[in-house]
Parts: structure tokens; sequence; C-alpha cells
């Protein structure tokens, strides 16, 4: 409302200002130029409300912006506290805090919670019902961070691991199918971290 004010001083409208008449030939709450140009009052309304549009536009631009800065350093923050819940043998706690993102978009989030889910699978007191579940669930959230980012190598071993251990539910069959993809997931990953350090 300060900004509106402001403009207002800038662009004083006339008092009593009325609409011309168009004769049938404009359309209704339209002006002709001659008669815009008469009624300097118009067209400083008009001035007006495209500067508070464009303002209001360059506003929602640099909040816009502001938020991604924000989210990607939430992230950062997120990817710092699972390394050392990791690093601490915490194993829970890292699950609990990345299941908070499993709607992510992030890669980095997405194979490291494939890495809690298969690390929780792996506790002895998990039940196997519930093993069987976060196998799975381990390899929908690999097969993500890898949608998202292909080049990842994380994202590369950790699908391969978990194809590895939902091939121990499938059968030997498709434990056997599934060796060739998980060579091809670790050659990858060798790929990209001999890439990676030159």
């Amino acid at each position: 409302m300060a900004l509106a004010a402001r403009l207002w001083r800038f662009l004083p409208l006339r008092r009593g200002a009325t609409l011309g008449s168009c004769r049938g030939q404009c359309g209704p709450g339209q002006f002709r130029v001659s008669e815009v140009m008469r009624n300097p009052g118009t067209f400083k309304r008009g001035l007006l409300v495209s500067a508070l549009s464009y303002l209001g536009f360059e506003t929602y631009q640099v909040i816009s912006q502001a938020a991604v800065v924000h989210a990607t350093a939430k992230v950062e923050e997120i990817l710092e506290q699972a390394d050392y819940l990791y690093e601490s043998g915490e194993t829970e706690k890292l699950s609990q805090l990345l299941t908070q993102y499993k709607e992510s978009e992030d890669a980095e989030l997405l194979w490291r919670l494939a890495w809690a889910s298969r690390d929780v699978a792996q506790l002895s007191r998990t039940s196997e019902e519930e093993k069987k579940l976060l196998v799975y669930e381990a390899l929908e959230y690999a097969k993500r961070a890898l949608e998202k980012n292909e080049s990842n190598f994380a994202a590369h071993k950790w699908y391969a691991i978990c194809i590895s251990d939902v091939g121990d539910y499938e059968g030997i069959k498709v434990k056997i199918a599934n060796a060739y993809i998980i060579k091809e997931h670790f050659e990858k990953t060798v790929f990209s971290v001999i890439n990676s350090h030159g």
C-alpha cells in the first residue's frame, strides 16, 4: 500500500475525470486515443496499473529466487545431518530423518534414502515382512535418484545393491538376470568415480 501511495503522489489524477463517449465505435470500458490524451487521468490510471503489475511480478521473481537458494541450503543441511547420523551408526534416526523427504526430487537425498532403507532392513530386529517392504522401497528410491541424475555414481551404486537385495525375494532366475544389470551399474559407478578424480 505504501508503494501505491507513492505512485499516486507522482501520478496525481484529476478529480472528476470521466469516460469520454465512444458513440458506438468502442467497446465497453474502451477509449479512443484522442479521449485518453484529453483525459490525462485515464492515462495515469493505466500507467499506475501497469507499474503495479510490473512491480508485483518483479517481487514474485525475487521471492522465488530466494526460496530456491533457501531450499538448496536446506538440502545441504539435511545431507550433512544424514552423513553425520550414518557415521554415528544411528541407522533408525537416519531413516526417520530422510523419510520426511521421500517425495524429494533431489538425487542426493533419494540415494541416501535408499541407503537408509536398506540399512534398516539389514537390522536383526527388523521383521521379515518389514524387511521385504524396505528392500523394495529402497530400490524405488534408488531408481528415482537415477532418474533425477543419471551421472550420480552413488545412485548407480545403491541401485545395483538394491537390485541384488530384491533378487533375494524374486527367485534365482531373476537374481541371475539381474546380475548383468548389477554389473552394468557397478561399472558406471567405477567409471564415474575415475572420471571425477582425474
